[in-house]
């Protein structure tokens, strides 16, 4: 007796019913998923709201220019401050004081300069050096307060109300910020030559001390960049570098992206080809590791000290020492056995299916060959993601820079009550803080406000980047809905190319935006909530990494591992919903069930398909990207005899080398995920196709000759059917 699967008949969902009108994607369907359009297109007018009031409210100026302790801009034109375009601090040592890093302001007045100084000084030299020169003084006054012109004021008053700073280093510019200008001569750090210098308060301090405060301040301004020099020395070589060999770089592109459709016009006659070719490659090498191990284990095993055990010697730092144990090589022997067993086991067994993989490979390039079109759909899609990056970056820097110049009590005095409270510039002087915690200032903070609007800017700027992956993945999603449902007009042609509809991208594309921009928008909307979660994870796990508590960081790892899986189940799962949609023109929740049954009642031919197609463009990108950057470094090194004088003068080879490797990686990849997109597209139509259809004149397979082979499946033709009505009818007539 039989025994029953344990597993219900409706367990993988109903095969799909016979629809004698069904050939190929629908034309007259309906909306769907409306609500979820309605809310998507109030959500984009909001979006738009919300962009125009940062607009309003907001001032980029404050991100672009550097602010002054008086809350001024430098370098903007029609201020005063239009020819001052470099912040300067009057005392870079405070910047030294851990504050810098919890406040983010270093606490010392910073004032808008035309140019940083260039040579060692104190007010104290200045003073002494003003009554036989007056020029020190022209010189050292461009670094203190506007206004002030009294260098015979006595230096305790001066340094008190902090009318010139107490000393000026050598500096350059950096991030419109002056630093100093550190030199390293023989491993010792110097600044202008001198490893000392006055501090303007009687102390003789090291360069080091300079050191540490700049990178506390560069710490906060660009997260930890630590050599001036050296980096705007290395910018300028690049950039020149990238001008005088744009044109070669361009070409390299090209030649990628040349190479990238014909690889892929090429697989209908390659693929089947590069795979077994890999496969058997690897079969030989395993095979040859077996004997190689074999003959080792075999050498080694009449040798003294050779059959010691691994758990004997315990761990060795020297990986070289269990080379030399008989056991090691037998463990090696037995892995790569159970390896190549498994792989031919697998090929024996799963051969139709590989093969079924390898066809329709061939016919995804021969259906782009058909449809040339797709192959530049991504060129949409990257206008539409570069047009939604630039409005959220543009609607963030706006929300960043809103509100009024906030200031607070800054001081280096580790007790004063004061530090960090709000105050007022213009009456800071005459208040109390000043005498209770001396030396303390009133400078400028940040830009903020008390408004509502204010108090939720932080919100605003969550809502800015979940609207944002929203219209990301709607993108996405429009251009694979798209493509799947031109590829799907070439599949269910009968006669291929003749009874392909025309134009089938834009008609696809049509349908996508008329019909079903809500069922879209719906796929987009659970897909940005599970990427926003695992940015908030993300966010959590910066802040908590110097946390002590194990099973704090032990529960993040594991939701943003669970969270990593669920993004890319739900990637997989609309990117096949969409093609159901693209094909019946159902909502999304019916399409994706569908696909979801569909593709577990074919789990294997899924799993096989889907690591051949991966194998063989992953090997094409590296095929495309590496032949590429080879073809690139012999031009640029100067190895080509025959264009050799042509080659641009360069100060690193490698910059103009990793664009065109970059680049031709990319290109690549937008063209392959075009193919990836007809492949997956093809695997469910011909799943479809062998559960609606049987072969004969009514009911016909639309699959490529190929594929019928493979399957052992024909079509019947209406001759044979009469045919065989006839014989059948003839035996009757004798009677």
């Amino acid at each position: 007796m039989a025994r029953k699967s344990a597993i219900p008949p409706s367990y993988y969902g109903e095969p799909h019913k016979f629809d004698p009108t069904f050939r190929g994607p629908v034309h007259n369907r309906g909306c769907t998923d409306v609500l979820c359009c309605v809310i998507f297109v109030i959500v984009i007018l909001g979006y738009i709201v919300l962009g125009t009031v940062a607009w309003m409210h907001g001032d980029p100026r404050k991100v672009v220019y550097p602010t002054d302790s008086y809350g001024q801009f430098c370098g903007q034109q029609g201020t005063p401050n239009a020819n001052k375009a470099i912040l300067f601090y009057f005392n870079i040592l405070q910047c030294a004081n851990p504050t810098v890093l919890i406040n983010l302001q270093c606490p010392t007045t910073q004032l808008c300069v035309s140019k940083c100084p260039d040579r060692f000084a104190t007010y104290i030299d200045m003073q002494y050096n003003y009554r036989r020169n007056k020029s020190y003084w022209d010189y050292y006054k461009q670094f203190c307060k506007p206004g002030f012109n009294n260098p015979d004021k006595p230096v305790s008053q001066v340094l008190r109300d902090e009318d010139c700073p107490s000393m000026i280093v050598p500096s350059r510019p950096f991030l419109q910020r002056c630093f100093p200008d550190f030199i390293t001569r023989n491993g010792t750090l110097t600044v202008a030559n001198k490893t000392n210098f006055k501090d303007g308060h009687g102390k003789v301090r090291s360069v080091v001390d300079l050191r540490d405060a700049a990178k506390q301040e560069r710490t906060v301004l660009s997260g930890g960049i630590t050599s001036l020099l050296d980096a705007k020395e290395v910018g300028v070589k690049i950039f020149e570098d990238y001008a005088s060999s744009w044109f070669w770089i361009l070409i390299g592109l090209v030649i990628s992206m040349l190479v990238s459709l014909i690889f892929i016009l090429l697989l209908r006659f390659t693929a089947g080809v590069l795979f077994w070719m890999v496969i058997f490659g690897v079969i030989v090498a395993v095979g040859y590791g077996i004997w190689h191990c074999y003959w080792e284990y075999s050498t080694l095993k009449g040798k003294p000290d050779s059959d010691i055990t691994i758990s004997d010697i315990g761990f060795q730092t020297d990986f070289r020492v269990y080379l030399q144990l008989s056991q090691t090589w037998l463990i090696f022997m037995i892995s790569l056995a159970v390896i190549e067993a498994i792989i031919i086991i697998v090929l024996i067994f799963l051969r139709s299916r590989v093969r079924i993989a390898i066809a329709l490979l061939k016919e995804g390039s021969k259906a782009i060959g058909c449809i040339m079109s797709t192959l530049f759909y991504p060129i949409i899609t990257f206008l539409l993601l570069a047009l939604c990056i630039a409005y959220w970056a543009v609607t963030a820097v706006f929300l960043a820079s809103s509100g009024e110049a906030v200031y607070k009590v800054m001081s280096t005095l580790p007790d004063c009550k004061y530090t960090n409270l709000t105050c007022d510039p213009e009456t800071f002087s005459q208040s109390n803080v000043t005498k209770l915690c001396p030396g303390s200032q009133c400078t400028f903070a940040f830009y903020g406000g008390e408004s509502l609007y204010h108090r939720y800017i932080f919100v605003l700027q969550l809502c800015n980047l979940l609207v944002f992956l929203w219209l990301v993945n709607f993108t996405i999603a429009l251009g694979q809905c798209t493509l799947a449902g031109a590829f799907a007009s070439y599949y269910w042609a009968l006669r291929k190319p003749e009874d392909i509809p025309p134009c089938p991208l834009a008609s696809s594309f049509g349908r996508a935006l008329r019909y079903h921009t809500g069922s879209l928008a719906f796929g987009a909307l659970i897909l940005s909530i599970v990427q926003f979660i695992r940015i908030i994870l993300e966010y959590l796990d910066h802040k908590l990494k110097g946390a002590h508590n194990a099973f704090t960081r032990f529960l993040l790892c594991c939701l943003k591992c669970c969270f990593w899986c669920l993004e890319h189940f739900i990637k997989f799962m609309n990117r096949n919903a969409y093609i159901m949609i693209s094909i019946y023109g159902k909502n999304f929740c019916a399409s994706a069930r569908d696909a979801f049954f569909l593709l577990m009642r074919n789990v294997m031919r899924v799993a096989v398909l889907d690591k051949v197609t991966d194998f063989l463009l992953f090997l094409g990108k590296l095929l495309i990207s590496g032949s590429v950057g080879v073809l690139a470094f012999f031009f640029f090194t100067r190895q080509i005899p025959v264009i050799q004088e042509e080659v641009p003068s360069l100060n690193y080879y490698w910059v103009p080398l990793l664009t065109v490797i970059f680049g031709s990686y990319m290109i690549a990849h937008g063209f392959f995920n075009v193919y990836a997109m007809c492949v997956d597209t093809l695997f469910l139509c011909f799943l479809l196709d062998l559960e609606k259809n049987d072969g004969s004149a009514t009911r016909p397979y639309y699959m490529a000759s190929s594929l019928r082979a493979i399957l052992n499946k024909k079509n019947k033709r209406p001759e044979e059917k009469k045919k065989r009505r006839k014989k059948k009818e003839q035996p009757n007539k004798r009677h």
